[in-house]
């Protein structure tokens, strides 16, 4: 009998463990991962990107948790020596329009606590990213690089010195409950006795929520790729470290941008589309069954009347070299599409309630037996022994 079963091996659902163990080394924590490795799922596809906090709602649970884990991040990374690199980034504003956003960014910055960020002239910017092109932006120093797959197999280690037990492939697909406990059933066969599930499953959260409670959980993960382009080694010069736009406020994904990474090269993207999968990482990703429960959950349907254009103007891009190529000239017009070879793809689980509402925060639901992580959206990487510590409380209260 194990006293805490988590679902999930992804950023989260380490951070969780760890954060678990350290404080209750006594208690047997197990954690079950239907891959071979860790963070093989959205954690192992996203950008790297150290996120300072500057976008979210100040006091919203996204603020709060990335800011205190942002430094929980640097801490543990400095201790482990994980390699990052604080290089900063620039946000642009390219139009007339933009300017009362940006400057709206700003404030939010300052009310998160990002004293350091400054508003820059459009000669400054031309100092820090020389090819970008603007009327003015923000400098983030807080902003980094890292490598998240690298930070998981630490946390793993971590939790396993501790001794927490990790078992692989070992996909959940049942969940019975029981007077004193519940036993998670996985696909080969075996049955986990444990006193209370935690459900860190990212991309199948919504699923697995659904097994720890038989009535209806009012959200689904709807999944939606993002696609990124890598610019050609003689092209680098062209990007110094992070350039992003000024999001536009009535879409929840943030647009395309220029990222470099950690291990070398820059990444250019992402688009943001539906997917037909929820780990469909190529266009021609499709499962049926899946791709149905999406399109039939009335809140995405109003979510697709809601974006429709939006979202059309993503596909278009998707499939168009010379379109993905146009938007990024918007931040460095000197990028031909020539210069620009396929890179990889992620895909994010957005969770949408059933009125059509894309959650924008973190969302937590509990019951007598399990604790549901339903939705960890951007900066979770960065958030995560936050997010970790958040749950981890939350199990502890009940040994």
């Amino acid at each position: 009998m194990y006293d805490i079963t988590i679902i999930g091996g992804g950023i989260v659902g380490l951070a969780t463990a760890l954060r678990i163990k350290e404080q209750q080394p006594a208690l047997k924590v197990l954690l079950l991962e239907k891959e071979n490795e860790v963070a093989k799922h959205q954690t192992g596809h996203n950008s790297g990107v150290i996120h300072s906090g500057l976008y979210y709602k100040p006091g919203s649970l996204k603020a709060v948790n990335c800011i205190r884990g942002y430094q929980m991040l640097i801490d543990f990374c400095q201790k482990e020596g994980v390699a990052y690199d604080l290089c900063g980034k620039i946000v642009v504003a390219t139009t007339e329009e933009q300017r009362p956003l940006l400057r709206n960014l700003f404030e939010r910055g300052n009310q998160n606590g990002l004293t350091e960020n400054r508003m820059i002239s459009e000669g400054e910017m031309k100092e820090i990213e020389p090819h970008v092109k603007g009327l003015e932006g923000i400098w983030v120093p807080y902003t980094g690089i890292i490598d998240y797959k690298t930070v998981c197999e630490k946390y793993a280690e971590n939790f396993q010195k501790f001794g927490g037990e990790v078992r692989f492939n070992e996909k959940v697909t049942d969940i019975k409950n029981r007077n004193t406990h519940s036993e998670v059933v996985t696909a080969t066969g075996k049955v986990f006795e444990t006193k209370l599930v935690v459900n860190c499953a990212g991309l199948y959260s919504d699923k697995v929520a659904q097994l720890t409670q038989p009535e209806n959980i009012n959200v689904r993960i709807i999944p939606f790729r993002g696609e990124y382009y890598k610019l050609r080694p003689e092209k680098h010069y062209l990007v110094k470290n992070l350039i992003y736009p000024v999001p536009d406020p009535n879409f929840p994904f943030l647009g395309v941008h220029f990222t470099r990474m950690i291990e070398g090269g820059v990444e250019a993207g992402p688009n943001a589309v539906f997917a037909f999968k929820r780990e469909g990482y190529n266009k021609l990703d499709i499962n049926v069954p899946e791709m149905l429960e999406s399109l039939s959950w009335p809140g995405f349907q109003k979510v697709a009347m809601k974006y429709w254009r939006t979202g059309m103007g993503e596909y278009y891009r998707s499939f168009s070299k010379a379109a993905f190529t146009k938007a990024l000239q918007g931040l460095i017009p000197e990028i031909q599409s020539d210069d620009l070879v396929p890179g990889g793809a992620g895909v994010r689980a957005q969770a949408c309630d059933y009125d059509g509402g894309l959650l924008d925060d973190f969302s937590i639901i509990e019951n007598k037996t399990a604790i549901n992580v339903c939705n960890a959206p951007s900066p979770a990487a960065t958030s995560s022994l936050s997010i970790g510590q958040t749950v981890s409380e939350k199990v502890l209260s009940r040994f």
